[in-house]
């Protein structure tokens, strides 16, 4: 990971510019770790695993305005893991729609629904 050193929250959306390397790159900075990229901007998230998804753990996501987030793509490592069904059912509530996907995928994803201006967000576990 190049460029500068993120501090746990960049304000804003941001494009996710490069993974891997168990990080990421965005807004010109580097992070190592699993992010939250949310309407209201990129925070730093201590999830390391798919066992540890949980409404708890997106805690963060269920604190933006209601109507802020129609998708939230979450990316669960190497390879896709379907999300347990309490979490589908809190988000479901939270008028959210959970689509897990390889963390790769939901990268990619994120920055093209970002681009057309969706209401997206996106959870993403860092991967090798």
């Amino acid at each position: 990971m190049s460029g500068q050193k993120y501090s746990g929250f960049l304000p804003g959306r941001h494009l996710i510019e490069g993974y891997g390397s168990y990080g990421f790159r965005f807004g010109g900075m580097s992070h190592r770790g699993s992010i939250l990229a949310l309407p209201s901007g990129i925070y730093a998230w201590d999830v390391t695993g798919p066992e540890e998804l949980s409404a708890v753990a997106l805690g963060q996501v269920f604190t933006e305005p209601r109507g802020a987030i129609d998708h939230l793509l979450i990316g669960t490592g190497v390879e896709l893991r379907p999300l347990a069904k309490d979490l589908r059912e809190a988000l479901h509530a939270a008028g959210i729609r959970g689509e897990p996907m390889a963390t790769g995928a939901a990268a990619r994803t994120y920055s093209i629904l970002l681009g057309e201006n969706r209401r997206v967000a996106a959870a993403l576990i860092a991967v090798a």
